[in-house]
Formats: structure tokens, sequence, C-alpha cells
């Protein structure tokens, strides 16, 4: 429903949003909601940047605790009005984009360290608590949640749930599900509710995982408990150049396989090695550049290089020492923002995704050639982040430099990428996402993806949501 402003409706509606947050708390101007309109999307951004009529909320609120967020629902539930949750727009997959108008909930004041258990080595915090601020308050104590992604300054907690966020360190500490222990969440409805003091039971379900990833259609998470590490005694890094891509994926699943712990493995594609670690280390060679660390106690850490070193040397790697490890580490946030990535008015898309060892080189090959084959206006590159004991992520990019100018043919070729790309992943026994989620972006192949499964997903909304005013549109659960 879109509420004309000089109407009663409008009026009465923006008077029990300031009954129930307060005044002040509560904005309809219009720079505000020329704001909300644009995320980390690209298609919001061209949008934006060529000037077309984005779609904006009728109201944006900056709730401060749970039971005012309840009362938002309850009257958004009464007037029938959606709510889009907004924690720091960093995200790339419009899921934060108010595209049926509405509210918009800012959720950055609750932001509230509540109680830091260095016993039981938890944290718990409010959801809407920037992630470099929570870092700031832990490490103050000697300790960390190790969720160090790219987007830290500017990303909230809630988002990164949101999501299923993963952060550099998540090879060895895991992603943001992996430290979870409880949650607080108000439900559509307005309810409140709580998930069990501890994640590990056999009592049934596991109420976190029915938000965890759900990018705010099912629920607002208000309130978080989530495990925390000593900072570690040492974090020691170590680099090597490898002939081809091959050689340095195998070499990153022998040392997984070995139960060595890495807290960081990095691998670039030849393409990659030669563009972006070119510009950012300054390391002009052929081949696959591949990095990783271990952290902890000292002397388990140099026994740990020493097993690795000897796993990549066996592999045909160069040895490019740790000064060149230490190096990528100190400039990994370069990596992601200008003049070293990419930006307006070039065209990209961040198409990670996550598969078995299996089948992640046939994954990488197919989204390669998708592009290569059917957009020669694009190039394609990417490197393997994320690994685990089964397989790891490919951060894979597609990037054009001078797309059309018109921003309607731009988001037709925009999307034809996508789906070809994402396709072809799924076809290998990819999905579509890893860890930046689905949002506007990708909802339109969630069905391709789940299959007859789908109809669970939308039932789950459905029974959870009825009036569908959560965050409608996004995750192909329609609008």
């Amino acid at each position: 429903m879109k509420f004309e402003k000089d109407t009663y409706l409008y009026y009465s509606l923006l008077h029990e949003l300031r009954d129930a947050v307060g005044k002040d708390d509560v904005s309809t101007s219009v720079s505000d909601k020329v704001t909300y309109s644009v995320d980390y999307y690209w298609i919001s951004e061209l949008w934006h940047d060529r000037g077309t009529k984005s779609i904006q909320p009728d109201f944006i609120v900056y709730p401060e605790s749970a039971e005012e967020i309840s009362k938002i629902m309850v009257i958004a539930n009464e007037y029938k009005i959606p709510v889009t949750v907004w924690g720091g727009g960093g995200g790339s997959q419009g899921a934060a984009l108010p595209v049926c108008n509405g509210i918009v909930m800012d959720m950055k004041k609750l932001n509230k360290v509540i109680d830091v258990d260095l016993i039981s080595m938890t944290v718990e915090v409010e959801a809407g608590i920037i992630m470099q601020h929570l870092e700031w308050e832990l490490q103050k104590q000697g300790v960390s949640t190790m969720h160090i992604p790219a987007s830290i300054y500017c990303s909230t907690l809630g988002g990164f749930i949101a999501h299923r966020g993963t952060g550099v360190l998540s090879t060895k500490y895991g992603k943001i599900e992996d430290m979870i222990v409880s949650m607080e969440v108000v439900l559509p409805g307005g309810e409140i509710i709580k998930t069990l003091p501890v994640p590990k039971t056999a009592s049934g379900l596991d109420l976190n995982w029915f938000f965890i990833g759900s990018e705010g259609t099912l629920g607002i998470i208000t309130k978080v408990k989530l495990v925390i590490h000593k900072i570690p005694e040492v974090r020691r890094f170590q680099a090597f150049l490898f002939k081809d891509l091959t050689s340095g994926l195998e070499t990153g699943r022998k040392i997984m396989h070995e139960g060595l712990s890495p807290c960081v493995i990095r691998l670039y594609d030849e393409e990659e090695t030669r563009s972006l670690i070119k510009r950012v280390l300054g390391i002009d060679k052929e081949g696959a550049y591949l990095v990783y660390a271990f952290d902890g106690n000292e002397k388990i850490v140099s026994l740990s290089h020493e097993y690795a070193k000897k796993i990549a040397e066996d592999m045909g790697g160069e040895n490019l020492g740790t000064e060149m490890g230490e190096e990528w580490w100190l400039s990994r946030y370069k990596f992601f923002f200008p003049p070293y990535v990419f930006a307006l008015p070039q065209a990209f898309g961040t198409c990670d995704t996550v598969a078995s060892y299996r089948d992640i080189e046939k994954v990488y090959l197919a989204m390669k050639k998708a592009v290569n084959d059917n957009f020669p206006i694009a190039r394609f590159i990417g490197h393997f982040s994320h690994w685990f004991n089964w397989g790891c992520m490919l951060y894979a990019r597609f990037i054009i430099d001078n797309p059309p100018v018109d921003p309607g043919e731009a988001l037709e070729l925009y999307n034809s990428i996508w789906d070809a790309v994402l396709r072809a992943a799924l076809k290998e026994n990819g999905v579509l996402n890893e860890h930046h989620g689905i949002g506007l972006k990708l909802g339109r192949l969630m069905k391709e993806q789940y299959k007859n499964s789908f109809s669970l997903l939308k039932n789950l909304k459905k029974e959870l949501d009825p009036n569908n005013i959560m965050n409608p549109g996004k995750m192909g659960l329609g609008f």
C-alpha cells in the first residue's frame, strides 16, 4: 500500500508510529527517503546515478528496543503496510530496499553490548550494533568474535545473521551462524520470542535456524548471544604461487584434510592474480596466488606452518615467503574498495557460491564459460575464500567496463549474466549464494535451486507472516 502524503490515512499512521517510538524516531524527510532507497546493490546505485526515480519508503523508524519493534509490527499488521528491516545498508543483493514502500526500520539504535561472559566465552549484544564497534569493545578485554568481514566497518550484526555472512577468518572460526548461541526475535505479528539458551540440545527443532538467513522475511532479530575467542598469541601468514588453479585447489584441500586448522586459505585464479594481486600486492607473476595463515599458540602455529609448507612445496608451489602473506593481510580490505576494485560506471556482480571439493573446480569452469562464451562484453575472475572440511567457497565476479547507458538495458544485461552464471553453477552442484544472500537480485532463481522443496519455505513464510508484510518481494517469496 502506498500512503499518499496529505491524506487522513497518512497522518493517522504517522501519529501511531510516533506514539510507539517517539517523534524523534520517525522520519518522513525527502533526503532520508532517498537514502533508504539505495544500498550496495549495483542496480540501485545505477538507478540513483542515472537520475531514475527509485522506490522509496513512506516512513523511516528508529526503534530502540524489542518492545518498540513489537508495537511497530502490531501497527503495520493493522494497516497491512510492508516493513523492511535496515541494518547498515551494505548489502549487495537489494534485500534492504523497500520495493513495496511502507516502513523502513533502521536497527542501529539497538547497539548495546549487554554482557561479556569470560567464563563461558560468550557475548550478549543487541543486533543493531555495527560489527566493528562490537569488536572494539571486545578487544578491550582481549577477546574477539573472529567475524572479520570486509564490511565490518559499516554492517550490523543482525545484517550478517540475516544473510549468513562470512568473515575472513571463517576457515577456522566458522561463518556467523556457527557463532550463534541464542537469539531474541520479534515475530511479524509483534510477539517477542527467545530461542533456547544453548544451541546443542535434543530438545526439538533449533529455532535459531528459522531466522538465520531469512533476510528479514520471517522476523526481526533484536538480541544475540555469540561465541567469543581469546585474541591469539600469534597469527602468521605464508604465500605461494602455483602454476595453475588446479594445483592451488588441491593444496588447499590437503591442508584442510590434514586437520591443521588454518584460519585463512585464499586462492586467486590466474586472471585475478594477473590483475588484482598485481595491483594490490605488486606481485607481477603468472599463476595462481595462494595465501594461508595459522593462529594461536606460537609453537603449534610454527609446527602447522611446517606441515602446510611441505604440502604446498610438494604440489609444486613457489614459496613467496611470509612477507607476501603478511602484506596480503595488511591490504585485505583494498580488494573490496576503489581504486583497486570496481565502481560505477562499471557493472559488476559478485557471484559467490560453494560446493564440495569434488565439484568446486567444475563449478568454477562452468561459470567462467557461461560468461566468456555468451557475454564478450564481460570478463570473469574468481578466488576461493572460505574453506571447509567438505568443500570451499568460490568468490567469482563478472565485470563490464562499459555497460549500456540506458538503465533498463543495463538491468536486462545484468540479469541475463546472473541467470547464465548461476544456472551453470546449479548444474554442477553449486548453489545460488554462499554469504551475500538472495535478496531482490536472485529471488527469481530460488525455485530452480530448491525445486519442489521450495513450497516448504513459502508455507513457513505464510504461517509466520500471513499478511506478507515482512520484506515482501525478497528471496522469491512473493509480493
